[in-house]
C-alpha cells in the first residue's frame, strides 16, 4: 500500500513537472514574444514595450498554445542599387542602407511572419520613396550635404574662349533629402508593423553609360586651368626675359658709350699730335697734304673711273705737276675734259692747323662711273 502511494506521487510529480515544463517560457532582454493558439494571437506581445522590461519567466497553455519570438534590438537594412533619375534628367545609381525595428509585434506577424519578409518589403518601400525624393531634386542636393558652404567662382581665359567654373550654391542638401526619404519610408512601413529609424545615402554614382562622359568632361576642366597656369607661366617669363634684355642693352649702350669717349679722346689726341707735328714748318704741311691727296687718290680711283676735272681743282693739282713742261696736260687732254677754256690754277695753300680728326687736306669731287 505504502509503494503504491509513493509510486503514484513520484508519478504526479513527474507529471506536474512536464506540464510545468511545457507551460513555462522564458523572455531574453533583446526579444518579444506573441502567443498564438491554433495559428490565432492570443494576448498581446509581451517585453514590446521599450518604456518597461517584462523578460523573465512567463506561463503559457500547454499544447494549444505556441510562443513566436522576433527581435527587440535595431536591425540593419542594406539596399541594392538602384538607377533613377534626378530632376535635371541626369541618370545616377544609388545605394541607400537603412536602420529599423519591430515596433508591433502582431502586425508584423500577422502580415510578414519573418526577418526575409520584411526587408523584401522594406527594400520596395525605401526604394520607392528614395525614387521619389531624388527626383524632385538636382544632382548637387543629392551629393552636398553643407549648404554653408561658401562658393568659390575661379574665372579663367583659355584660347581666347571665357570659362567659369562655379562650385552652385544648394538649398537643401543631402542631409534633407535623407530626411525627406525618412519621413515618406516610415509612414508607409507602419502599416506592416515596422519603424523605420534611419535612411542614408552609402553610395551615389553616376549611370555607367555616361560615365565616361563626365570623366571626359571634368579632365577638359582640369586641362583649362592647367592652361591657365602655363599661360600665366609663360607670361611671368616673358617679363624676366623682357627685363633682362632691358638690362643687357642699357650695359651695352653704356659700355659702347664708354669706348666712343675713350676712342674719341685718343683720336682728338693723335689729331693733335699729327697737327703739332706738320704745322713745324711750311714743307711738313706740303708734306701732309700731298700724302693725304695720294690716299684719297687711291681710295676714290680705280682702273675703270672717269673724271671731269676742272683745271683749278685741288684734286688735279698733283696730277697736272707731274710734267712741269706740259706734257701731262697733253697727255690728260683726251681723258680730262676741263670744264674751263682758261683758268689758272690756285696756288698751293698751306693749310691752318685744325684739330680735327684726321680730314684729307684736298676735297675731292665724287668720280663719275660709266
Amino acid at each position: 500500500m505504502k509503494a503504491s502511494i509513493y509510486i503514484l506521487s513520484l508519478a504526479g510529480a513527474v507529471l506536474l513537472l512536464f506540464l510545468f515544463s511545457i507551460s513555462a517560457y522564458t523572455v531574453g532582454e533583446t526579444e518579444q514574444i506573441i502567443i498564438t493558439q491554433f495559428g490565432e494571437p492570443v494576448g498581446g506581445a509581451v517585453n514590446n514595450r521599450l518604456e518597461k522590461n517584462e523578460a523573465g519567466l512567463h506561463f503559457k497553455a500547454p499544447f494549444i498554445q505556441q510562443v513566436h519570438r522576433f527581435e527587440k534590438r535595431i536591425l540593419e537594412w542594406d539596399g541594392p542599387s538602384d538607377s533613377m533619375s534626378t530632376r535635371e534628367k541626369l541618370t545616377v545609381v544609388v545605394n541607400a542602407f537603412a536602420r529599423w525595428r519591430i515596433s508591433d509585434p502582431l502586425r508584423y506577424y500577422q502580415s510578414l511572419r519573418d526577418e526575409r519578409s520584411a526587408l523584401s518589403r522594406i527594400t520596395d518601400i525605401v526604394g520607392s520613396a528614395t525614387r521619389g525624393v531624388v527626383a524632385k531634386h538636382d544632382l548637387v542636393e543629392v551629393v552636398r550635404s553643407d549648404k554653408t558652404r561658401k562658393v568659390e567662382v575661379e574665372k579663367l581665359s583659355v584660347q581666347g574662349i571665357a570659362v567659369v567654373t562655379q562650385l552652385p550654391a544648394i538649398q537643401y542638401g543631402r542631409s534633407v533629402l535623407e530626411k525627406e526619404v525618412l519621413a515618406a519610408a516610415a509612414e508607409s512601413a507602419k502599416a506592416w508593423g515596422i519603424e523605420i529609424l534611419e535612411v542614408q545615402f552609402k553610395r551615389i554614382n553616376y549611370n555607367p553609360a555616361v560615365s565616361d562622359k563626365i570623366y571626359d568632361r571634368m579632365t577638359s576642366e582640369r586641362m583649362q586651368i592647367a592652361e591657365r597656369f602655363r599661360s600665366e607661366g609663360e607670361g611671368e617669363a616673358a617679363k624676366i626675359i623682357g627685363r633682362k634684355e632691358k638690362d643687357l642693352r642699357e650695359i651695352e649702350s653704356s659700355a659702347y658709350r664708354k669706348v666712343q669717349e675713350i676712342q674719341g679722346e685718343a683720336d682728338a689726341k693723335a689729331t693733335e699730335i699729327y697737327a703739332q707735328a706738320y704745322n713745324t714748318s711750311t714743307s711738313a704741311a706740303q708734306l701732309y697734304q700731298f700724302v693725304k691727296t695720294l690716299e684719297t687718290y687711291k681710295t676714290t680711283l680705280g682702273r675703270d673711273s672717269t673724271l671731269i676735272l676742272t683745271t683749278d681743282s685741288d684734286f688735279f693739282k698733283y696730277l697736272k705737276s707731274m710734267n712741269p713742261e706740259g706734257k701731262a696736260e697733253s697727255a690728260a687732254t683726251p681723258a680730262v675734259k676741263p670744264a674751263q677754256a682758261k683758268a689758272t690754277p690756285a696756288p698751293a695753300v698751306v693749310p691752318a692747323p685744325v684739330p680735327v680728326p684726321t680730314p684729307p687736306p684736298v676735297p675731292a669731287p665724287a668720280p663719275v662711273a660709266q
